[in-house]
């Protein structure tokens, strides 16, 4: 319990009170379950495993996937970004309906389980990994995928560069290099021509070691909620786009032997991915977390993309209005003045990366604090939550909180189909 934030309250309260309500009285906001949620919550009843999961809405899904399929098309390719989606049946499943096996990875055992479970995928690093990462990469990999046709490494700086060279030379390979370019977000990459050329003159000196296999330009900046002040999507959009073909002019004009038709020129991420269906220079456009949507992707250029992830966790206590710890009865106080804690409820689990979704109206008790184990959970007594009936949550953003639940539980029409692992590692 969080005795600073019950001190503060209580005084607050007792304040408004003794002010002769000052302060206006808050209303009853608590509503029951929408019938789609009443729908889940009874399936998940009847069959889920009755403890803190991870709901992916197949049927919601789908559309999320169609709107990117509808959009991303040739002669540009579709890649699924893997940290967003962190369950090899989840890609596998978003893979078919899509019709790609382009993969963004992320993190080094990810990568490794990638090459087993999708053999034949095309595989782009999203971020420059430690070289000792790529390292062990190598050392654990097994089956037939090849990274010498498959996999293209990203770099950054001509000294992560030179690492990854005496890398391939200790192995004996062939390293894939596609470099990141900081086209805005400014969250590091090439940002001018002479750290680019050198890195293409290393990898020009080094043909036996290296090989040019493309740029990344992500920029999902140019998506998200800025103030307009520093420019609409738009102006950023193409602010960023002509920073990328500066860097693709200069590689051209000064290294036209390392410029080839089959270079990956990967782009977007969820934010942006519809603003590259016009422009020319791009032919690989990642797209991931829009296909769940998760809050912190309710953006205007993700409007025809619906939510398609939810926690969903039982009541374990139903308990009347709020009774705090040391004020006991005089804790009456609080659901008097505000009938959205006049219902008391605690959960399975909580203190996710989440907001509450269903029913309408519960709300966190800021001075009984935070919980992992039993989170409380105050509504009006209009939302009608009994004893094991489900709590919905949408979660925030989807790479870590996907790997919290254990398996993933899948929903079509509001029955559960299947149970899908999480990545581990």
């Amino acid at each position: 319990m969080n005795r600073r934030n019950f001190m503060l309250g209580a005084a607050g309260l007792g304040a408004a009170v003794v002010g002769g309500g000052l302060l206006a009285r808050p209303s009853a906001n608590g509503q029951p379950y929408d019938e789609y949620f009443r729908v889940l919550n009874e399936e998940l009843k009847k069959n889920g495993p009755m403890r803190p999961c991870l709901v992916i809405d197949l049927d919601r899904l789908d559309h999320n996937i169609d709107q990117v399929v509808q959009t991303v098309k040739a002669p540009k390719h579709y890649r699924i970004v893997e940290k967003s989606l962190p369950s090899s049946a989840l890609i596998d499943y978003v893979s078919k309906r899509a019709g790609t096996r382009r993969l963004m990875s992320f993190h080094q055992p990810f990568l490794n389980d990638d090459a087993v479970a999708f053999p034949d995928a095309d595989i782009l690093i999203g971020k420059p990994l430690p070289v000792r990462s790529a390292e062990l990469f190598y050392k654990t990999l097994k089956g037939s995928f090849d990274p010498g046709r498959q996999l293209q490494w990203l770099i950054d700086t001509p000294e992560h560069l030179r690492q990854y060279l005496e890398l391939a030379k200790g192995l004996g390979t062939r390293l894939r290099i596609n470099v990141e370019l900081d086209v805005g977000l400014h969250r590091g990459g090439v940002n001018n021509n002479q750290a680019l050329g050198e890195i293409l003159s290393l990898v020009a000196a080094n043909p036996a070691s290296l090989q040019f296999a493309g740029f990344m330009g992500y920029d999902p900046h140019a998506g998200m909620a800025v103030p307009s002040i520093l420019g609409s999507h738009e102006e950023l959009f193409h602010k960023g786009m002509a920073v990328y073909q500066g860097f693709a002019d200069f590689t051209r004009d000064q290294f036209a032997e390392q410029w080839r038709q089959d270079l990956t020129l990967n782009a977007a991420g969820s934010p942006t991915y519809r603003m590259h269906q016009a422009e020319t220079l791009s032919n690989d456009i990642s797209v991931g977390t829009a296909l769940l949507k998760p809050t912190h992707y309710d953006l205007d250029t993700l409007a025809t993309h619906v939510p398609a992830v939810y926690i969903a966790t039982p009541v374990l206590k139903a308990v009347g209005p709020i009774d705090l710890p040391a004020l006991d009865g005089a804790s009456r106080l609080f659901s008097w003045w505000d009938p959205n804690q006049r219902q008391t409820y605690f959960i399975y689990g909580g203190y996710w990366m989440a907001e509450y979704e269903s029913p309408k109206g519960l709300q966190f008790n800021a001075l009984f604090g935070h919980s992992t184990n039993q989170e409380i959970v105050n509504a009006s007594p209009e939302v009608g939550l009994k004893v094991d009936d489900q709590v919905f949550f949408r979660p925030t953003q989807s790479e870590f909180v996907l790997l919290q639940f254990g398996d993933l539980v899948a929903v079509r029409g509001g029955k559960i189909v299947d149970y899908w692992a999480p990545m581990q590692g």
